[in-house]
């Protein structure tokens, strides 16, 4: 399996900086994953504070696994000690082909004690501090009002496959967040979101590019109407969800 290839190679390209820890989260660790669709969402727990040495070596390892297939879908966020309790730390990244600096959501960090998949090391438990209920919240309340709620308004993003899937799932997802105050997958989301009033069709769209074989581009008269669907709906959904929780 490819996935699986590309994880043990990685995980033997880390042993210049002997990592403390490296775990899953996202699909990889959630059950949902999609070989050649989803990213491999990845974080390692370093044992010292990031040097421009570690800066150099973890670009060095990550650009010797390009030529790795799925290598330009792993993700991999780098903690250290003195910044493991900060959830709005930006950390040492590698992602999308580059180098960033990142931060460790609240939402990332229930994930990982919550269903984070240990691929070397310690347990989340043991190493990451818990993420209280209310920070988890607020920060799930911040997200949709500050992030994605300015994001409808700006209608060339809604074109992409990216905005409109994440949009929507992203949404369902912090509604259940904020209700049941647990995390649910991108398809238990996909379920959930007919019963929110989100357009059936758009709904659909998302679930067969995610699950079913490859199809052929959509139209440019299906884009427009699809961004114009999910934004009518996203737009007063999460003033509505903002409204209730924040």
């Amino acid at each position: 399996m490819p996935t699986d290839a590309l994880l043990a190679r990685f995980l033997d390209a880390l042993a210049p900086v002997d990592p403390v820890a490296v775990w899953a989260h996202g699909s990889l660790a959630g059950g949902d994953y999609q070989e050649g669709r989803s990213d491999l969402d990845l974080i390692a727990v370093l044992p010292s504070p990031v040097r421009p040495t570690t800066v150099r070596t973890v670009v060095s390892l990550h650009r010797r696994l390009r030529a790795e297939p799925l290598a330009d879908k792993l993700h991999c966020s780098y903690l250290t000690p003195d910044t493991l309790d900060d959830a709005g730390h930006r950390h040492l990244t590698w992602a999308h082909g580059h180098v960033m600096r990142r931060t460790v959501t609240p939402v990332t960090r229930r994930e990982l004690h919550a269903f984070g998949r240990v691929l070397r090391g310690a347990s989340p438990a043991g190493v990451l501090p818990p993420v209280p209920d209310g920070v988890l919240a607020e920060f799930v309340v911040r997200d949709q009002r500050d992030y994605w709620r300015p994001a409808v308004d700006r209608a060339r993003l809604w074109t992409q496959d990216i905005w409109v899937d994440l949009g929507l799932i992203t949404f369902a997802r912090a509604g259940v967040t904020l209700r049941e105050g647990r995390l649910v997958s991108k398809r238990e989301a996909l379920e959930l979101l007919p019963g929110l009033g989100a357009p059936v069709e758009v709904v659909e769209d998302i679930r067969r590019r995610r699950y079913d074989e490859p199809s052929a581009p959509p139209t440019d008269e299906w884009t427009a109407r699809r961004s114009a669907l999910t934004r009518s709906y996203l737009g007063p959904a999460i003033d509505e969800l903002v409204a209730a929780y924040g």
